[in-house]
């Protein structure tokens, strides 16, 4: 059984990592645990039986102590993963990193260049490599069914409520504060593409912006807060009272662990961020983008990133020079049409967890590679900062409207 300690118990530290320790006790042991807020940081250690001397306000109180176990899961805030996975790994931590790896492109190199230099295990989340659906997927390509691919359109669909809640009103609005929305949310996008195609990607061009949820949109008669008397409450789809207090309680968890209590919960969306009208927040993070890329092979990729979807779910088109894939990732359907042949369907294994399985697939096999103490099967840190910078150079494409050359990237790096 491995023992591990837990920097940040957020949502993910918590709900995708901390559940799985806690269903599978025979794989996974939480020892310790580094979490600011008192009530989260006593919800998990209670959760996981770990004593008062190994709860901790900072990741630093932690990291001071000599090594208290052999795997260290980072899921700390994006603008604070470099520094603790850093001294981690010179601790002689195995690792697993939330995505992004670093708000900063050097950062994410160094991670993963000095993880290998120390012979660290560094896995980053990505978590879309585990999960079955995309697993059936790369063995399509791989099997040779669509011959050589050529071209592929990738959609992101960020859902329109997904927008609100996690880009305008959450965490991830202001890139300041946290990563450029290209980074947080489609360094998972970026990995699949590099790892479905093969190649090296070679040169990316992007444009996108913030063109939504801003002041200037804001509806007539509405309010700094919906629950300030705002006079379009009522048919507003991104409605605070709606999300969080009347119909979406499930997003109540979601919402910086808002009680279930309904005064408790009408006091969190009267006075905390996620109460704020969506055209009246400090956000600047775009809500649609595109990005073009080209790999090697003369393999060519359209991806569109969008806030302005009913669905919540990624769809692709994958072509190649002797049929195509389509794929719904919502409705767990895989569709191959060879030209002028058969066409066939494929509805992969569905697994308990979030991401429809993927991070249940993720946890499972970080907890094999740390017990046969081998290089990890799917992935690993270099292969993961690639994807980053790929990410990366797609917001210096958009800021400056160039096409951005990746090895030349990189080498300025």
């Amino acid at each position: 059984m491995i023992e591990a300690a837990l920097l940040g118990a957020g949502g993910r530290g918590m709900f995708a990592y901390g559940e799985y320790a806690r269903k599978r006790p025979n794989e996974i042991r939480f020892v310790a645990v580094a979490e600011p807020d008192e009530e989260r940081r006593t919800r998990f250690a209670e959760q996981h039986g770990i004593p008062e001397e190994r709860r901790f306000e900072t990741w630093e109180r932690l990291l001071a102590h000599p090594k208290l176990c052999r795997a260290l899961l980072v899921c700390t805030q994006d603008n604070d993963h470099y520094e603790p996975t850093m001294r981690a790994l010179e601790q002689g931590y195995d690792i697993l990193l939330e995505k992004p790896m670093s708000t900063d492109p050097s950062e994410a190199l160094a991670i993963a260049r000095r993880a290998e230099e120390l012979g660290r295990v560094l896995t980053v989340c990505h978590p879309m490599r585990y999960s079955p659906y995309f697993q059936e997927a790369k063995r399509i390509v791989d099997g040779g069914e669509i011959g050589r691919v050529m071209t592929v359109q990738w959609t992101e669909n960020v859902g329109y409520w997904h927008q609100a809640h996690s880009f305008v009103r959450g965490n991830w609005r202001n890139a300041g504060q946290s990563s450029p929305m290209i980074l947080q949310k489609s360094c998972h996008d970026m990995d699949m593409l590099q790892w479905l195609i093969g190649t090296e990607c070679e040169a990316v061009s992007s444009f996108g912006s913030l063109s939504y949820f801003h002041e200037g949109n804001a509806p007539a008669g509405s309010a700094a807060r919906c629950t300030d008397g705002c006079a379009v409450e009522r048919t507003c789809p991104f409605s605070a009272i709606k999300w969080y207090y009347n119909e979406k309680t499930d997003f109540v968890q979601r919402a910086a662990s808002i009680s279930n209590k309904l005064e408790d919960r009408w006091e969190a969306i009267r006075t905390g961020p996620y109460g704020r009208c969506v055209y009246r927040c400090d956000n600047d993070v775009v809500d649609h983008q595109v990005v073009n890329l080209r790999f090697e092979g003369d393999v060519t990729v359209s991806f569109t990133m969008t806030g302005f979807t009913e669905e919540n779910a990624r769809t692709f088109k994958i072509m190649g020079t002797e049929g195509q894939i389509r794929g719904n990732e919502e409705r767990n359907e895989l569709e191959v049409k060879r030209f002028g042949g058969a066409r066939r369907m494929y509805y992969p294994e569905q697994v308990e967890g979030g991401h429809n399985g993927a991070d249940t697939m993720l946890m499972s096999e970080f907890v094999k590679q740390l017990e046969r103490g081998a290089p990890a099967s799917l992935t690993s840190g270099i292969v993961s900062a690639k994807s980053h910078l790929i990410a990366f150079a797609a917001e210096a494409s958009r800021r400056s409207g160039r096409t951005i050359d990746m090895k030349e990237y990189i080498e300025s790096l």
